[in-house]
């Protein structure tokens, strides 16, 4: 029984509203994907995660050399390695080879998706249709990654392989699909100059992908807008880190003081060559579409997050804090550095991505602030020029 029902709101519209008292860090529900994929690039740059469930298949060493590109540095504690308990269960497709972390995701995914979208022999090749859609994606959509084509490749995939369409259809109806906020004059991030040319290349490429009859309905201009709509404005981001993992792991380890001001100083180490090659980028990285989890409303004052504690897709709904009765739970869709931006950087960010106006309690209580945009947000206009450009140069 969920402690929250899914109701309207007058000026919310839909939403979760808590039907119990929730104290700090109770767990309001879990929940696996209606589908998830990990990134076209973070696969593409050799991140390593289960193709149906998103763990980790490096070991800790094997993570840490890559990230750091040092392929002899040694690692401690690797008895630690969350990996290690799964090493024996790895499994792969015996005719395209994509891996799983236990014959339990392969069989679900075979089950649910696979037998249609496995490429077989030709994931390797270029001029497969889902390949070049996939190269067309990755030209629109550089790193930090937000989404992937891959995630609409699989969604069809399961609408051909369900034994039940209707319940198919309604379960991905239920997801809000705006592109257009036609009563505010919001257009979705992707309906603008830099995306136009790039939107039709990936249209044409996505029919090209999905020839069959049994696709018509999903391949004219108007649903082809709306799947992108929902993906854009459903998508659940799911990191996996088994570094991550291996430091909470080893960091609450009763060690004497000298032994753990040694571990603290590696760890620190670690991060910095890290950093150095790979960056911010240090996760298995993809999203998903979650029934529950799209229902849940954005407040830049969230009273709830959402974690992925089992390193997979599973989502866990915790409280932030306590929760009334009659009491909407919001997340928020924003990241902690935006939350701290200025209102107006954050009501950009969710203007294009999202297309609605915050209107939650911090926004208002900020609403005589002048609009100024953020320092952070020059780095991402410039992250997003560059981006452009480059697109430009490769079309």
């Amino acid at each position: 029984m969920y402690a929250f029902e899914i109701k309207e709101i007058p000026g919310r519209g839909r939403a979760m509203v808590s039907t119990k008292s929730l104290n700090t860090d109770d767990i309001i529900f879990e929940e696996e994907p209606f589908v998830s994929c990990q990134f076209s690039w973070n696969a593409a740059y050799g991140y390593a995660a289960c193709d149906h469930c998103m763990r980790p298949l490096e070991t800790i060493t094997e993570n840490i050399r890559r990230l750091a590109n040092q392929p002899a540095l040694a690692v401690p504690l690797t008895e630690y390695d969350p990996t290690a308990q799964w090493l024996k269960q790895f499994t792969s497709c015996s005719k395209c080879r994509v891996r799983y972390c236990s014959e339990e995701c392969r069989i679900e995914a075979l089950k649910r998706y696979h037998r249609i979208a496995c490429l077989g022999s030709y994931r390797n090749d270029n001029s497969h249709p889902i390949n070049k859609l996939n190269e067309i994606w990755k030209k629109m959509h550089y790193p930090p990654e937000t989404g992937t084509i891959q995630l609409l490749v699989r969604l069809l995939a399961m609408y051909q392989e369900s034994n039940n369409k209707k319940e198919f259809l309604e379960n991905l109806q239920s997801f809000q699909s705006l592109v257009v906020n036609k009563e505010q004059r919001i257009y979705h991030k992707m309906l603008g100059e830099n995306f136009e040319r790039q939107m039709e290349q990936l249209y044409v490429a996505f029919c090209e992908a999905f020839q069959g009859e049994e696709f018509s309905m999903f391949t004219t201009p108007e649903a082809f807008k709306a799947l992108m709509g929902l993906m854009g404005t459903n998508s659940q981001g799911i990191a996996t880190s088994v570094l991550a993992e291996w430091v909470k792991k080893v960091t609450e380890l009763p060690l004497p003081e000298t032994d753990k001001n040694k571990l603290d100083e590696y760890i620190d180490d670690i991060y910095h060559k890290v950093g150095e090659f790979a960056g911010e980028f240090l996760n298995n990285e993809g999203s998903g579409l979650y029934l529950l989890q799209s229902k849940i409303n954005h407040s830049c004052l969230p009273n709830a997050q959402v974690t992925f504690p089992y390193s997979n897709d599973i989502v866990v709904l915790k409280a932030l804090q306590p929760i009334q009765v009659g009491e909407e739970i919001c997340i928020s869709y924003l990241d902690e550095g935006q939350l701290e931006r200025s209102r107006h950087s954050r009501q950009k960010i969710l203007k294009e991505n999202y297309i609605f106006v915050c209107e939650c309690f911090k926004c208002q209580r900020e609403a005589n602030d002048p609009d100024e945009t953020s320092e952070e947000e020059f780095d991402d206009d410039e992250m997003d020029m560059d981006a452009a450009e480059d697109n430009g140069m490769n079309n």
